[in-house]
């Protein structure tokens, strides 16, 4: 009798699956059953073979349509602080984890900014604009010349060494507006950001992604809001030393407490740019959608930190401060290392 571990493949119930849900062996692992799913591996003793069944698992490996969801996002949304203490504290079958639900927010933001259009580009002027702006700069540069040329014709009179050091310092700071200007009349070339391909740090790939990002600077964008979707993660072991910072040498609170609270934190985010996302096709102006999003994050983040490490009103709103600047610090370290992935990618 030929058999694979304690599967009896000769067995009729190895060729008919149990639709009953009582007893036979698990068509997964071959475990004799005793009731609808299997006690070694935990499949269902019901196997579904229609084509609905498809688009019913895709739905349950989507949205957890059993509940899981439904219960998770009000919780996110209204009681950050409970959802994050009872997953900390072991209450994972009723609740998407944060890792997954984080994912699949992410992938939802993205796709959104996807439908919507909006995508990180340079500004260009119209060519009225363009035109009119050159021309000042231009009338800029030269009003320097003239100046440091009076400035050195004044210098040749000077009849002390402290009048000569004092114009010499006027000439300094003309020349340095004068090549500040000439930086920024070179970088008015449409589609282009002078200056960046003169930049050389000795590393050959990153000196030709300079140069690249200085012909086709949108390229550049574009590969710097592609890397945001893959890399979205590296913002939790960003967040978690600002965390710890929060609640140094604290025993009662461990580097997993914490991944988890600025895991969900960054759910709530995230969704606050889907809902940005879904509002901003309205029509409604961006600054005052930005507005809400600057009082409403640190209102969850407030909630949260008081329901997750149950501490007082206080202590709360000073972690809050403090874990907002931290954000925005972690923000921009993920943005740098998003240019950097960008450049010598």
């Amino acid at each position: 009798m030929a058999t694979i571990g304690h599967f009896d493949t000769t067995s009729a119930d190895a060729v008919a699956p149990h639709h009953d849900g009582a007893g036979g062996h698990c068509l997964n692992c071959g475990a004799v059953r005793v009731g609808d799913f299997c006690h070694d591996c935990g499949q269902c003793g019901h196997v579904h073979r229609t084509m609905g069944a498809i688009g019913h698992e895709l739905a349950h490996g989507v949205f957890h349509f059993e509940g899981k969801i439904w219960r998770t996002l009000p919780m996110l949304l209204f009681h950050p602080g409970a959802l994050t203490r009872r997953y900390i504290d072991g209450e994972r079958a009723r609740f998407v984890s944060p890792l997954a639900l984080f994912l699949f927010i992410v992938f939802v933001l993205f796709a959104m900014l996807s439908v919507v259009g909006a995508h990180l580009e340079l500004p260009e002027l119209e060519e009225k604009e363009a035109r009119s702006a050159r021309v000042k700069i231009e009338q800029s540069i030269a009003r320097n010349g003239e100046q440091i040329a009076s400035l050195t014709a004044e210098r040749a009179r000077a009849t002390t060494p402290a009048a000569r050091d004092a114009i010499d310092a006027r000439i300094a700071e003309r020349q340095r507006e004068t090549a500040a200007t000439q930086t920024v009349l070179a970088t008015m070339e449409p589609g282009k950001l002078s200056g960046l391909e003169k930049v050389r740090t000795g590393w050959k790939r990153l000196d030709k992604g300079l140069a690249k990002a200085a012909e086709n600077p949108n390229l550049m964008l574009y590969k710097l809001q592609s890397n945001a979707y893959k890399f979205a993660w590296v913002l939790i072991p960003l967040s978690l030393p600002f965390m710890w910072l929060l609640f140094p040498f604290s025993r009662r609170f461990t580097m997993y407490d914490h991944a988890i609270f600025v895991t969900y934190s960054l759910c709530f985010v995230s969704l606050v740019g889907v809902v940005l996302s879904l509002v901003g096709m309205s029509g409604i102006a961006t600054g005052l959608l930005m507005t809400c999003a600057s009082i409403v994050i640190p209102i969850h983040m407030y909630k949260q930190l008081r329901g997750t490490y149950l501490i007082g009103r206080v202590g709360a709103a000073l972690r809050m401060v403090l874990m907002f600047i931290a954000a925005n610090v972690a923000l921009a370290g993920f943005v740098t290392l998003l240019m950097g992935l960008g450049l010598v990618g």
